[in-house]
């Protein structure tokens, strides 16, 4: 494709700034594109962007689809007793979903983000379809992203291009500080964006009006060891706010919300081995048993060699060693080496 159109989304932090400035570099038509979700702690300044990368940036508000794909979701999920991964959702159905469509009303070829992760096959630089899309990791490991992302689409990852992708980190600072690249958002933040003050719980009960509600906690055998302020409040693995004390620290083995009962374990009764999944998205031409495969099961696992039974859009996930606090509502990636294989939510 001679002279593609490249929206790159921009939310005002160094990496989508550095990735705007590079594309700037390689393409004549460029332009920035900044949605709002309604949970900003305040509005971003659009000219200061404009100023420092050259070109224009349109707002866009997101806030309705947000509200009802994003937070919708992830209160439900908790309600249901599961624990939600929202920055999943939010690429595949708002940053890559309604951003990417907004942007292509507006004359854009490709979306550009300043995400940490590689699109294989998708788009040349030299110009050019050049067959199947397909995710890898970045090279930096410590800031790979491709975990977030892996629930994409091969028709949504033929349109995106990653300009970060063999970049490290201290380089993208390093290059920032050369160009007087400026970040508008200059700390980086690990939480869910959309809630401020970390307080999960309190969120969820303001969303959906509830009051919390009082239950049992029982371990492994259906004796009760204490009480819990509400299941919301839980996630399979944790151990912050047990409050129960035990010969070693409890962790939650599994959340009854029928029951209202919060079960807990010990650390050594975590481990499972095997699970089963569902949604499954998969960009890979393999199908039915696939062997020696590394599945993770949440952002900060390592990953763990597997086998994945898979039947059309569900399956089952058997580990060749056990693997701890496996969490219903998560997702699972499944990686061959850097490539990701396809991911599937766990059940």
């Amino acid at each position: 494709m001679n002279n593609p159109v490249i929206a790159i989304a921009l939310s005002g932090g160094i990496d989508s700034l550095v990735s705007g400035y590079l594309l700037k570099q390689k393409y004549k038509h460029v332009f920035g594109i900044h949605f709002r979700t309604g949970y900003e702690k305040e509005p971003l300044d659009v000219s200061s962007l404009e100023h420092q990368l050259g070109f224009p940036v349109a707002c866009v508000d997101l806030s309705k689809a947000f509200e009802e794909k994003v937070i919708s979701y992830f209160t439900r999920t908790y309600l249901k007793g599961e624990t939600p991964n929202p920055c999943i959702v939010c690429n595949k159905e708002i940053k890559f979903g309604e951003l990417m469509t907004k942007a292509a009303q507006m004359g854009a070829n490709f979306l550009a983000t300043g995400h940490y992760a590689t699109v294989i096959n998708s788009f040349s630089f030299s110009g050019g379809k050049t067959g199947r899309a397909y995710l890898e990791k970045a090279s930096d490991p410590s800031k790979d992203q491709s975990y977030f992302l892996s629930m994409l689409t091969c028709s949504q990852l033929e349109k995106i291009i990653f300009p970060l992708a063999g970049m490290m980190k201290e380089d993208v600072k390093i290059f920032a500080k050369a160009k007087g690249i400026r970040p508008l958002q200059p700390s980086e933040s690990q939480d869910i964006c959309f809630i401020h003050d970390n307080d999960f719980g309190k969120f969820i009960l303001e969303k959906q009006k509830l009051k919390s509600e009082h239950g049992n906690i029982v371990d492994m055998d259906g004796k009760i060891v204490g009480r819990h302020s509400g299941l919301h409040q839980y996630t399979i693995g944790q151990r912050r706010g047990i409050n129960s004390p035990a010969r070693e620290a409890y962790y939650v083995k599994r959340i009854d919300i029928k029951n209202n009962i919060l079960e807990v374990c010990f650390k050594k009764d975590l481990s499972t081995k095997s699970f089963k999944i569902e949604e499954i998205i998969w960009n890979d031409q393999t199908k039915g048993i696939i062997p020696d495969i590394v599945t993770k099961i949440r952002y900060s696992h390592k990953g763990a060699l597997s086998t994945l039974i898979m039947k059309g859009f569900s399956g089952e996930v058997i580990f060749n060693e056990p693997q701890n606090a496996v969490t219903p509502g998560q997702a699972a990636v499944f990686y061959k080496n850097v490539r990701v294989l396809g991911a599937g939510m766990i059940q």
